[in-house]
């Protein structure tokens, strides 16, 4: 049994350590903050217990008496607990309170350190606590003391004469007074002063001002106030990342939508997932694969679906397509054949059934066969289409898409229009999208389309599509939205 007081880092979820990810995924119990990110806690195992501890204004999920005694608890019920904090376990985290109540209770506890927001918030905003010529030293000190104290510990005045950076957290609500204290130990009216709010977070907000004018700023909570020579350097990369401040949902599967959403998050985005659909696989009987001139795969999915279904679920491999020419819509579909050892003979220009007819060649000899692997539902653009070119065409059908069932307060958000673009990579996530809300939202909200055909079901259901990929992939997805959203990424 031991109890780790794992610190989780600012907000990013990527500045979460290695060891704090470790733990987290094995651990059979997880008290956590209000972190602000749903992807840490899904690291957890599917079956971990999750207990909120978290504190806001106006509302407290357990105190702190009971946080500790929860840990001991469980602690000494010989579970692996994570009691995940915002931040540094110990800078300001009373991390130090509940390590003291494990060691009274003899409880074995590890602490695994985490970026603080004193200094992970300043960096994101391009601020070194740290500069030579400017700062060879940094204090960090709470603006917010317990208030059942009878004196404050802070000497404000004091630390003005200190000098290099003073870091505040937790001190916006008292930020004019702070400011006129430091004022009067000696600190310049005109010293820069700047407010990170929601730091390392995708609704980031940098705040600059002089302490003679920080008071009056609208500086919010949560934010660390960094005063000092450093506060008036402008080094910022985050917040200038093509698509930062921009909400997009992406409705693909979920099993599809890692590599969209970390590629919209690198350029700034903050991405809700709702996935409009969901992949099954269908039982299919796999025919004599030599029977045919052509086996056609139309999608990621078909790739997936008939190599790991074919033969009653034992799966294919390479050898079982020797012979037989392969053709694929799309590079994306290309390179699921090429990981599987296939190489992929025809791909066309355009990555749709039209384009792909019509670079199909005639047949060498009358009656040859093409075996088209696809989902269940699907245009019969392409098997109408070489059937009359001479082919004998049989669809098998490998894989179908359902409905999917997002998170409701997603669907809540983007009823409200509280998003600025929503993505669709195929007719399926269209239909789904527009049945999940009910109809196309009544209120402003960019569509952008992966290709004409999914462009033109959107149309058909009420959408304005205000950006079509080119080319018709994932990788000109992104470059559309871009384009539509984007911002000088330099300084």
């Amino acid at each position: 049994m031991t109890v780790y007081l794992v610190g989780a880092g600012p907000g990013d979820p990527g500045l979460l350590t290695r060891r704090g990810a470790e733990l987290l995924a094995r651990a059979d119990v997880v008290v956590h903050d209000r972190l602000g990110t749903a992807d840490l806690l899904a690291l957890a195992r599917p079956d971990a217990e999750l207990i909120s501890a978290g504190k806001a204004p106006g509302k407290v999920d357990l105190s702190q008496d009971e946080i500790n005694a929860l840990l001991v608890e469980r602690g000494r019920a010989g579970l692996e607990v994570v009691r995940l904090k915002g931040g540094d376990p110990f800078v300001f985290g009373r991390g130090g309170e509940e390590a003291e109540a494990l060691a009274a209770a003899g409880v074995p506890f590890e602490v695994v350190p985490g970026i603080t927001s004193a200094i992970g918030g300043p960096a994101y905003a391009g601020i070194p606590v740290t500069h030579r010529g400017r700062a060879t030293h940094f204090t960090v000190v709470t603006g917010n003391e317990d208030p059942a104290k009878e004196r404050s510990d802070v000497d404000w005045e004091a630390l003005a004469r200190v000098g290099g950076t003073l870091v505040i957290l937790m001190g916006a609500a008292h930020i004019a007074a702070i400011a006129q204290r430091l004022m009067a130990g000696g600190l310049s009216p005109d010293t820069p002063v700047a407010a990170v709010r929601n730091g390392t977070r995708p609704d980031q907000q940098t705040l600059r001002a002089t302490l003679a004018t920080i008071g009056s700023a609208g500086v919010r909570a949560p934010s660390a106030v960094v005063v000092g020579s450093v506060a008036g350097l402008d080094l910022a990369w985050f917040e200038r990342r093509p698509l930062f401040g921009r909400t997009i949902v992406v409705t693909r599967a979920r099993e599809q939508a890692s590599d969209l959403r970390t590629r919209l998050e690198h350029l700034g985005a903050q991405v809700i997932e709702m996935p409009a659909i969901a992949i099954e696989a269908v039982d299919f009987v796999l025919p004599d694969l030599s029977a045919y001139a052509w086996v056609v795969l139309t999608s990621v999915n078909g790739v997936h679906a008939f190599f790991d279904r074919g033969l009653g679920g034992a799966g294919l491999d390479a050898r079982a397509l020797a012979g037989v020419q392969v053709a694929a819509i799309g590079p994306g579909t290309a390179a699921a054949l090429g990981e599987r050892g296939i190489r992929v003979d025809l791909v066309p220009e355009r990555f749709v059934a039209e384009s792909l007819l019509a670079a199909f060649p005639d047949p060498g000899v009358a009656g040859a066969r093409v075996l088209l692997a696809r989902a269940a539902e699907a245009r019969d653009v392409l098997p109408d289409g070489l059937a009359e070119r001479g082919y004998v065409v049989d669809v098998l059908p490998v894989y179908r898409t359902v409905r999917a069932t997002p998170d409701p307060e997603v669907l809540t958000r983007v009823r409200a229009g509280d998003v600025d673009a929503v993505t669709f990579t195929s007719s399926s996530t269209v239909r789904n999208f527009v049945d999940l809300l009910g109809g196309p939202p009544d209120h402003e909200l960019a569509v952008v389309s992966i290709g004409p055909v999914t462009s033109g079901t959107a149309r058909e259901l009420g959408f304005t599509v205000t950006a079509e990929a080119t080319p018709h992939t994932i990788d000109g997805l992104v470059a559309a939205l871009t384009s539509l959203f984007g911002r000088s990424a330099g300084p």
